[in-house]
């Protein structure tokens, strides 16, 4: 399948969460047959770019504005794309929206990712308030399909637009690194507090360094993350910060996990968004974390980490108090890790057979193995699951054709319940070891 991915900064990712899911993404498709376009913005990539070069970067230029810069990319990308023999488009922000039903007029369907509640962001005016409200609410009706990364945000989708949408959380894919080498900065291991942010209001770094002021410790706080729209907001927080805080700009890769890896403590601030790769990645790390108490982020965490009010002396008491707890922070750190997204092995076929809509031929592989089958109060029959494609599992029973079901939490570990087209709520008996998401931390 021929996939092309609009709406980011590009690839490599050097911006914030959507670039992570772009290379991410883009990297696993290519790795399972599929040719994969990723479109970029000149000012974010380079000619010595680190990627893989499977996959096809399309440079276009763009407005460096931060009122423009998106939709003025993508509105460039869509027109490109119609010109391509793409099969189908991922689209990310929502500000994209009013232009994600242009590429459905030449049969190229569309999944447009949200994100989180974008238009509550504090960067915008009421004039980009209202733009993004509305682009909203065009989200609802101009892509094929909806994507949301976090139960919160679905839920709103659902109860403010009555829009159903496929949720697809982000994971993280850790860089274990030698501790024993670590060094960088003039750091310690463990011993010093990591804060990971694009450096935005409704980000909190304010509210984290002015805390962290108040805390009468040795540990140094590493800010990872900048600003290009606004470097006069960056050089103000500096000049807030005291000389125990280290600004290191945006770092990816091996050094990003470095930081990430040999972390005292990790605090997120972050108030707007869906599930935001850092605070993935941290728990992934793991890392004892601190984060703001909002209901995406503690849906993030399962509740496995300490939550604060935005309030200044809440947050310093509570860094103190892990600081002088390091048994109650090793204690954090388990329960990070538990908390982390697992995979198990076991259950999993890494290529399969699939069909896209429509009915034209997809990639082809081993099939996984047989699952028992029971549609409606019928006696169980033999079928196999055949791929999944955006949050639904294609089952095929013996001698029918494919048939499209949603995945709905497990009522047992060795069981799915599917909600078939006809809206019967099927179960699948499965011969495999199925591992929860978020299993329980208390």
């Amino acid at each position: 399948m021929k996939i092309a991915i609009l709406g980011t900064r590009g690839i490599p990712a050097r911006y914030g969460g959507f670039e992570t899911l772009a290379d991410q993404l883009a990297k696993r498709l290519v790795q399972r047959g599929h040719q994969v376009a990723v479109y970029c913005r000149k000012p974010f990539v380079k000619p010595d770019d680190d990627f893989d070069h499977r996959i096809r970067r399309i440079i276009l230029p763009t407005i460096s504005n931060k009122h423009f810069d998106t939709l003025f990319h993508t509105f460039l990308s869509v027109l490109h794309v119609l010109f391509t023999d793409a099969d189908v488009l991922l689209i990310c922000n929502v500000a994209n929206s009013p232009v994600a039903w242009i590429p459905r007029l030449v049969g190229k369907p569309t999944a447009l990712n949200v994100d989180g509640l974008d238009r509550k962001r504090r960067k915008w005016n009421f004039l980009g308030q209202w733009f993004l409200h509305f682009c909203e609410v065009l989200a609802a009706f101009t892509p094929t399909r909806l994507v949301t990364d976090a139960g919160t945000i679905r839920e709103y989708f659902r109860q403010r637009y009555h829009k159903t949408s496929e949720m697809i959380a982000y994971g993280a894919e850790p860089v274990r690194t030698d501790n024993s080498e670590f060094s960088d900065f003039g750091l310690s291991s463990r011993r010093y507090i990591l804060y990971v942010a694009r450096l935005e209001p409704e980000n909190n770094p304010e509210l984290v360094i002015r805390a962290y002021r108040d805390v009468d410790t040795d540990w140094p706080m590493v800010v990872v993350g900048g600003n290009p729209y606004r470097p006069a907001y960056v050089q103000q927080l500096k000049s807030m910060a005291d000389n125990r805080v280290i600004f290191t700009g945006p770092i990816y890769g091996d050094d990003y996990w470095k930081l990430q890896n040999n972390a005292g403590l990790f605090v997120f601030a972050g108030e707007i968004g869906g599930v935001h790769p850092a605070l993935v990645e941290a728990m992934a790390a793991p890392n004892a974390i601190l984060y703001l108490d909002t209901p995406t982020n503690h849906e993030t965490t399962g509740g496995c980490g300490i939550s604060f009010r935005p309030e200044q002396r809440e947050l310093a008491e509570k860094l103190s108090q892990l600081i002088a707890s390091p048994e109650q922070v090793d204690g954090l750190r388990e329960r990070a890790q538990r908390a982390g997204r697992v995979v198990d092995q076991e259950a999993v076929q890494e290529e399969a057979v699939v069909r896209p809509p429509g009915g034209r031929q997809g990639a082809v592989g081993p099939v996984p193995e047989q699952l028992g089958v029971r549609p409606g109060q019928g006696a169980p029959e033999v079928g196999h699951l055949v791929g999944r494609v955006v949050g639904r599992d294609l089952v095929q029973g013996p001698g029918q054709g494919l048939g499209v079901g949603r995945v709905l939490p497990g009522l047992e570990r060795q069981e799915l319940a599917v909600r078939d087209p006809a809206s019967r709520l099927n179960r699948l008996s499965l011969p495999l070891k199925i591992v929860p998401q978020f299993p329980d931390c208390g």
